[in-house]
């Protein structure tokens, strides 16, 4: 146990400051609104949690925007095509949330008539959605009086009692000294925490003089409470190699497939390719042509880093199976993650 009788968290102090300091946010309903009865909607509240997976709020807005506008209730998004909702969430990354996004609508029509279960236990039961995005909507949406821990909270909580160990190793003890705390109005303190971790007690400052819970933080007497939380010793990452290539006809168009439905960018579009190795394998050309080699470009991914080298060629257009011709001006609307844009890039096509 690292955390001993662990003062509970000054939710009054944090829900008057919410109050007056709410971060305006299209999915979210304001403190204001939410006291006059205005309940924020299920559907917004999960699409945005499971955006904000992993990406951040600034990344997120415009994104957000673009999925309800095209999809404004569950039952458009369910009655979408899958590569549809793949190509909007192109750039985002971590795409198997996409496709959970788009299995959980269909679950949520299909199983629960377009309701979304009411309690976090309930809401667990749909694809993709986890202990923290459950808790999440939950809380916000029907005021479950439940703990909910994210990145931001991990935070403020390993500050608020100067957690001596990474995060990681006392999860639980962190989940159970929120819960302690977690008034009536769950929704807006859980929202009015993730505010604080996000404009007041950032990873990198800490603006302690305006922070609510000031008087009862450890980390704070220690005069520099940005030591916590304590990082965990990374493991080094790995690299993978491989090769890309990419195929021109006549006309400039550029041919692409489509990756298996599962696994790493499973669904999302791709030019054809090399596996990923150790070692860079050798290159088999698929399809004859005047191969040339245009460089390397480099991803990160959470748990490797990928160097691809780029080759293309104009090549016939016919003899190719499985996979289709996409004229230049179409790139920008196929669901190229990230990666292969980079790998267009480097032929100049993006």
């Amino acid at each position: 146990m690292y955390l001993t009788d662990p003062a509970p968290i000054d939710a009054p102090a944090v829900l008057a400051w919410y109050d007056r300091h709410a971060r305006d946010l299209p999915w979210r309903v304001a403190p204001g609104d939410r006291a006059r009865g205005i309940r924020p909607d299920p559907y917004r509240v999960w699409l945005s949690e499971v955006m904000l997976q992993q990406t951040t709020v600034a990344a997120v807005r415009s994104y957000f925007l673009r999925f309800t506008g095209l999809w404004p209730t569950v039952f458009d998004l369910a009655s979408a095509p899958l590569d549809s909702v793949l190509k909007e969430w192109a750039g985002l990354g971590y795409y198997a949330r996409a496709r959970n996004l788009h299995a959980c609508a269909q679950a949520v029509l299909n199983e629960h008539g377009g309701e979304f279960p009411q309690t976090s236990v309930g809401l667990q039961t749909l694809p993709g959605v986890g202990a923290y995005t459950s808790a999440a909507i939950a809380a916000i949406c029907f005021d479950e009086q439940t703990a909910v821990l994210d990145g931001n909270l991990d935070r403020v909580l390993a500050r608020y009692y100067a957690l001596p160990v990474p995060v990681r190793e006392a999860k639980e003890e962190l989940r159970a000294a929120l819960q302690a705390s977690v008034p009536s109005r769950a929704g807006d303190f859980a929202q009015a925490m993730m505010d604080l971790g996000a404009t007041i007690c950032a990873p990198r400052t800490a603006v302690c003089m305006l922070c609510p819970i000031q008087p009862g933080c450890v980390a704070t007497k220690t005069g520099d409470p940005t030591l916590y939380p304590i990082k965990p010793v990374k493991a080094e990452r790995p690299t993978r190699k491989g090769h890309a290539y990419v195929m021109l006809d006549s006309d400039g168009d550029v041919y692409l497939q489509s990756r298996p439905p599962k696994g790493l960018l499973g669904g999302m579009t791709e030019v054809p390719g090399s596996d990923w190795a150790a070692t860079l394998p050798v290159s088999h050309y698929p399809a004859k042509g005047d191969w040339k080699h245009r460089g390397q470009i480099v991803h990160i991914f959470t748990h490797f880093r990928l160097e691809l080298e780029v080759w293309s060629a104009v090549v016939p257009a016919d003899g190719l199976d499985g996979g289709w011709w996409s004229e230049r001006m179409d790139l920008k609307g196929e669901a190229l993650p990230t990666l292969f844009r980079k790998v267009l890039a480097a032929v100049g096509l993006e």
